[in-house]
C-alpha cells in the first residue's frame, strides 16, 4: 500500500485557498549557482510580497500568503520534497496497520519555541482541535475522515478513519497540519470560553517546533520571523526573514533592484524581461500544481442558470488571457486539476471558445440582451488585467461587467460569504491527489472557506467525490473522478484557465532557495552571499 501511495505522488507537477518537473530541473537560474560568491551564516533575508498573511494559525487559514509565514514557524508530521514525494517530518515513519488504521511514529526530544515537548499527546490536541466544530477551521477538511486519534505510547499514535482513505499521509503533509504546542492550544480554548475568537490567542503568540518563531509583526507593513536557537534539526542559517507587504508591482521591483529586497513575490510575467536584463538578479520559475480560474457564484441569479454559466466561459478567451497577461507561462486547463495529478484524466474536453454558440446560449437562457454584473478580483495586476478581458469580451454579448478590487483578506471573507456574483482566484492541489484538488472546491459541505466559492451544490458530484476519496482502489478512484470531470466541464461552476508557472524575481545573493510547486518558498537552508 505504500508503494502504491508512493508511487501516486510521484509526478511532474504541471503547471495551489486556493495550483512537469519542479522548480530546479525548470527554472532559469537557481539561487545555488546563481553567484559563486561564498555563503555566509545570518544575515537578515527581506521578501516584498503583494499580499499580507491573513493569519499565523495554520488550523485557522487557508491562503499562500498565510502558509508562506507559517511554514518557518510550524511543522507537520509528514512534508513533501521537490518532486511532491512524501518524506519524513515531525514523523519518522508511517503505515497503515489495517484499513481504517494509521501508525505514525514520531521523532523524539522535539520541543516548541516555548520549550514544551512534542509527543503523541500534542498529535492528538491539534487533530482534535481541527476537527472541534467550535473551532470552525477551515482546514477541517483535510482531516474530517479521522474518527479517533489513539495515542498508543509517547512517540506512536494512531489515526482511525472512517473509511480506507490512502491520501492521509499526504494531507498530514499539508501546512493545515501544522503542530502548534499544545499549552497555547489550551490557552486559546480559554480565551474562546471567555468570548474570544477561536485562533486570536494563536496568531498573537504562534508555537511551533519551525526553524524560525515570530519576533513581530505589524499588521499591512511587515512581519518579522528570527532564527530558532533551539532547533531540534539541523538549524537555519539566516538569522531572520522580513516579510514585507508591497501591494505594487513596480515597488517591488525597484526594491529588489535597489537591494531594499532579495525577493520580490510574486514576479508579474510583464517584469520578466526586465529582470533578465538586470545585472545581479534571476528569475526563478517553477511549474506549478496550481489552477487559476474565474468562478461564478450559482446560488446568485443570473448565474443560478448552466446555459449562462456556459455561455459566459464559452465567450471568454481564456488564451489571450495565458498568452497576453501571463506571458504563456503554464498551460491550459480543461478543468480542476493538473496533469498527472493524480485522478486527472486527459480524455476530458472543456467548453471551447465560440462567442456565438454563446450568443445562442444567453438567448435561450431568456438573456438575449445581456445583463449587469460584477467581477471581484484583489489587487493581483495579471487578476485586475484578466477582469478587464473578461468585462471586453461579455460586452460583446450585451453583458455588462464592472470591475471591483477587494483588499486580500475581505476579498477571502467576502467571497466566503457569497457576496459575489463572478470573482478570479486561485487553488492548488498541494497533495498531488484530486480529492484535495476537488472535495475541498466543489463538494457541497465546503461552501465558503473551505474552498466551495461558487457554492455549487450537485447530488451526483457529492456522491462520486465522497466515494473516491472513500475507494482505497486506485483504478476505481480514476473512474470516479473522471465522471466528475465530466460533471464539473457540463456544470460549469467556474472557467477554468490554466496551470500556472510561479515566477519570482531573486538576488544573485540568495543562495539555496527554491519554490515549492504549491507556491510556498523554502527559505530553511537559504544563506546571503558575502
Amino acid at each position: 500500500m505504500l508503494l502504491l501511495i508512493g508511487a501516486m505522488f510521484v509526478f511532474a507537477a504541471c503547471g495551489s485557498s486556493d495550483d512537469d518537473a519542479t522548480g530546479d530541473d525548470t527554472s532559469e537560474g537557481t539561487s545555488e549557482d546563481a553567484n559563486d560568491a561564498p555563503a555566509a551564516e545570518g544575515g537578515e533575508l527581506v521578501i516584498a510580497t503583494l499580499s499580507e498573511a491573513v493569519a499565523l494559525d495554520p488550523h485557522g487559514s487557508n491562503d499562500t500568503p498565510s502558509s508562506n509565514v507559517a511554514y518557518n514557524i510550524y511543522e507537520q508530521l509528514v512534508v513533501q520534497d521537490e518532486n511532491m514525494d512524501l518524506q519524513p517530518g515531525l514523523a519518522t515513519s508511517w503505515e497503515m496497520i489495517e484499513d481504517t488504521v494509521w501508525e505514525f511514529y514520531l521523532e523524539e526530544g522535539v520541543t516548541f519555541h516555548d520549550g514544551t515537548p512534542f509527543n503523541a499527546e500534542v498529535v492528538k490536541a491539534n487533530i482534535d482541535r481541527i476537527l472541534d466544530e467550535a473551532v470552525a477551521s477551515p482546514r477541517s477538511f483535510l482531516f474530517n475522515m479521522i474518527n479517533e486519534v489513539i495515542v498508543v505510547d509517547e512517540y506512536t499514535v494512531q489515526f482511525v478513519t472512517d473509511y480506507s482513505f490512502a491520501p492521509l499521509p499526504a494531507h498530514l503533509a499539508h501546512n493545515g497540519g501544522g503542530m502548534i504546542s499544545q499549552a497555547v492550544i489550551e490557552a486559546d480554548y480559554e480565551a474562546m470560553a471567555d468570548g474570544g475568537d477561536p485562533g486570536a490567542t494563536i496568531n498573537e503568540n504562534p508555537i511551533g517546533t519551525g526553524p524560525f518563531k515570530l519576533d513581530y509583526w505589524n499588521s499591512g507593513d511587515e512581519m518579522r520571523l528570527v532564527k530558532n536557537e533551539e532547533y531540534w534539526g539541523e538549524p537555519a542559517h539566516l538569522d531572520s526573514i522580513v516579510f514585507r507587504v508591497v501591494p505594487e508591482d513596480g515597488t517591488r521591483i525597484a526594491d529588489i533592484e535597489t537591494n531594499v529586497a532579495h525577493i520580490s513575490d510574486p514576479l508579474s510575467p510583464s517584469d520578466v524581461s526586465r529582470i533578465e536584463n538586470t545585472d545581479g538578479i534571476f528569475v526563478n520559475r517553477t511549474p506549478s500544481v496550481s489552477l487559476s480560474y474565474i468562478g461564478f457564484n450559482v446560488q446568485k441569479e443570473p448565474f443560478t442558470d448552466v446555459r449562462v454559466r456556459q455561455a459566459i466561459s464559452m465567450a471568454i478567451n481564456k488564451d489571450a488571457i495565458i498568452n497576453d497577461l501571463y506571458g504563456g507561462a503554464g498551460i491550459p486547463a480543461i478543468g480542476p486539476i493538473a496533469p498527472n495529478v493524480f485522478g486527472f484524466d486527459d480524455s476530458i474536453e472543456g467548453l471551447e471558445y465560440d462567442v456565438e454558440a454563446a450568443r445562442e446560449l444567453l438567448a435561450e437562457a431568456g438573456y438575449a440582451d445581456g445583463f449587469d454584473t460584477t467581477i471581484w478580483t484583489n489587487d493581483s495586476r495579471e487578476r485586475i488585467d484578466a477582469a478587464t478581458v473578461v468585462q471586453d469580451n461579455l460586452s460583446e454579448l450585451g453583458i455588462n461587467v464592472d470591475v471591483q478590487i477587494v483588499e486580500w483578506g475581505a476579498y477571502l471573507d467576502d467571497t466566503a460569504a457569497g457576496e459575489h456574483d463572478m470573482f478570479i482566484l486561485g487553488w492548488s492541489t498541494v497533495t498531488g491527489d484530486a480529492d484535495y484538488g476537488m472535495y475541498p472546491m466543489f463538494h457541497s459541505e465546503n461552501h465558503g472557506t473551505p474552498g466551495n466559492r461558487t457554492f455549487i451544490a450537485n447530488d451526483e458530484l457529492d456522491r462520486l467525490l465522497l466515494e473516491a476519496r472513500q475507494n482505497p482502489d486506485p483504478d476505481e478512484r480514476q473512474a470516479l473522478y473522471s465522471e466528475a470531470q465530466q460533471i464539473l466541464v457540463e456544470e460549469a461552476p467556474m472557467l477554468y484557465i490554466h496551470h500556472q508557472e510561479f515566477l519570482i524575481a531573486v538576488s544573485d545573493d540568495v543562495q539555496g532557495l527554491w519554490q515549492h510547486p504549491t507556491g510556498i518558498l523554502m527559505l530553511k537552508d537559504v544563506t546571503l552571499a558575502q
